[in-house]
């Protein structure tokens, strides 16, 4: 639901509004499948927010009429086991099992670079949160269809189509590569509030935005800055020891005769700039830290802006309404529903045979 701003303030918005249509687009696309799809989520650890989350997953997969099953190994089986323990075996045996459509896992479990090497281990044909290697490829190269028979060789090179966008309808034989569901969510919600601007072509729509992003994780904050460079944004990447700057924006002079508007995709630069000075110049802050202290000063904002926290504890303080003219205070309700989408569209590209072209929902 969405809370009036009283005089002064920015509007709270919440994520309610911005999930229902994507809901309703879940509904109608499981009306018409005449297999139900089924997701399995893998939690190997005693992890509260991991079980959480898992909870919060089965909620909503059995009010959509998902069939979901909980796979569980290691210390959430059981205390006398590791963290962690068994769970490759467990992806191993759901990517075996062609009755299972999609595969989430629950991190993080050891740390960034062995669960780096557990999302290679899922198959992309059931990658659903979008952080196999070939979806990562695609997203930072700003390739944004793929031919579904490329998922089943993991060892083949990602297919590319052109090196410019014409349009959001892939071409034929081709479908929609799968996106982070995090990050997506985070787009959704910009595109929701009006930061995205449509009368601009597809593939340009952010043009003259400035976002920051403070977090550059793997799993959230690169994949969006990638996402939002890749559409016209100009994005401040914050992490802990450096800030870099992600642009399409090619440096030539206006006056340059035969000046590309854009390059094919982003490109990351250093900057200097600190903390203090992207928040001054951006139109949309971001704050994915996971800590309980962490906090965006609200005097550093620019009047005006757009914040979302994408954070489990609020990384705004209290009075950011006081500058920000609309606040996202959480995307799990979204974030769901994109891991959804792709659960459905990864079901469709399973049902393609090798040789053949496929249309795909938009």
């Amino acid at each position: 639901m969405t809370t009036p701003a009283a005089a002064g303030k920015g509007m709270l918005l919440k994520a309610e509004p911005i999930a229902a249509a994507f809901r309703d687009e879940v509904k109608g696309t499981l009306a018409q499948c005449s297999v139900r799809p089924k997701l399995v989520g893998i939690l190997s650890t005693s992890s509260a927010p991991s079980k959480h989350y898992a909870e919060f997953t089965r909620k909503q997969c059995e009010e959509l009429g998902v069939e979901f099953v909980l796979k569980k190994t290691g210390a959430a089986l059981s205390a006398e086991l590791g963290e962690g323990e068994g769970v490759e075996e467990a992806i191993i045996e759901a990517n075996g099992d062609p009755s299972v459509h999609g595969i989430m896992v629950y991190y993080p479990i050891f740390g960034a670079q062995q669960d780096h090497y557990l999302q290679q281990v899922v198959s992309p044909l059931k990658d659903v949160e979008g952080l196999h290697f070939k979806f990562h490829y695609n997203l930072y190269h700003n390739i944004r269809f793929l031919k579904p028979e490329s998922l089943l060789n993991t060892v083949s090179a990602p297919c590319e189509t052109t090196s410019t966008i014409d349009g959001e309808v892939p071409p034929e034989g081709m479908v929609k590569s799968i996106i982070p569901c995090t990050p997506l969510a985070i787009v959704k919600c910009l595109e929701f509030v009006g930061v995205y601007n449509r009368i601009l072509p597809y593939g340009d729509r952010a043009y003259g935005k400035t976002v920051t992003i403070i977090n550059r994780s793997e799993v959230v904050g690169r994949p969006l800055a990638a996402l939002l460079s890749n559409d016209g944004a100009r994005v401040l990447s914050v992490d802990i020891d450096s800030i870099q700057e992600y642009t399409k924006r090619p440096r030539v002079t206006a006056d340059t005769e035969g000046a590309q508007r854009y390059h094919p995709r982003h490109i990351v630069q250093p900057t200097n700039m600190t903390l203090q000075e992207c928040l001054a110049v951006s139109d949309v802050v971001v704050s994915a830290v996971p800590s309980a202290t962490y906090k965006v000063k609200t005097e550093w904002l620019k009047p005006g802006c757009i914040c979302l926290n994408v954070a489990a504890d609020k990384n705004f303080e209290a009075n950011v309404r006081e500058k920000a003219s609309i606040y996202v205070p959480a995307v799990g309700k979204v974030t769901i529903l994109m891991l959804l989408r792709n659960l459905l569209r990864l079901q469709q590209y399973q049902r393609v045979p090798t040789n053949a072209p496929t249309e795909a929902s938009s």
